[in-house]
């Protein structure tokens, strides 16, 4: 299960560069016609900025729950191991309670917005709200590998593959 996260996540790294290289597309657009004559103001540039920044924020959060990056505010010393993985413990239910959150208001809003199209380019709007519960549910997912790491080294405490693995895959740096 842990290399099948590992390979989502990785997709998921793909997918976050490709929203912003997309995105530099119908920007430069925009700004080009706007300051100069060369091309014409294309209404539907803006639409898709718009769709490709929500993507590449919910992609970007759902990477900074994976590695740690993400509610992340060092404001003390680096602690020992386990308490460290007991503060990451309490941090990470909070996520996943938030998590919770966008998982069942975002199902929601995919409901309410899944007949709907967008105005200028006629996009299914469920491919924008789609974006809400899929990232509940990735936090939900990278958040509980995270949980059970950090309840297993204040069990049994760190080893060094944990350490390692730690440093590769799930970022470093407590949660609070």
């Amino acid at each position: 299960m842990s290399r099948l996260i590992h390979h989502y996540a990785r997709i998921l790294n793909v997918l976050l560069g490709i929203s912003v290289a997309l995105l530099v597309l119908p920007v430069t657009l925009q700004m080009i016609a706007r300051y100069t004559p060369l091309i014409p103001a294309w209404i539907w540039t803006e639409e898709m900025a718009r769709f490709l920044f929500i993507w590449m924020v919910m992609l970007g959060a759902m990477i900074g729950v994976r590695e740690a990056t993400h509610f992340e505010v060092d404001v003390l010393p680096e602690l020992a191991p386990r308490t460290d993985a007991i503060l990451r413990i309490v941090s990470m239910i909070f996520v996943l309670v938030f998590a919770l959150v966008f998982v069942w208001y975002g199902y929601a809003f995919l409901m309410f917005g899944w007949n709907q199209t967008s105005e200028l380019a006629e996009l299914p709007m469920g491919f924008i709200f789609v974006a809400w519960p899929l990232t509940g549910v990735t936090w939900v997912v990278f958040g509980i590998q995270r949980l059970l790491h950090d309840i297993r080294i204040v069990r049994f405490g760190p080893t060094a593959e944990d350490l390692v693995r730690e440093e590769r895959d799930l970022g470093r740096g407590s949660l609070i």
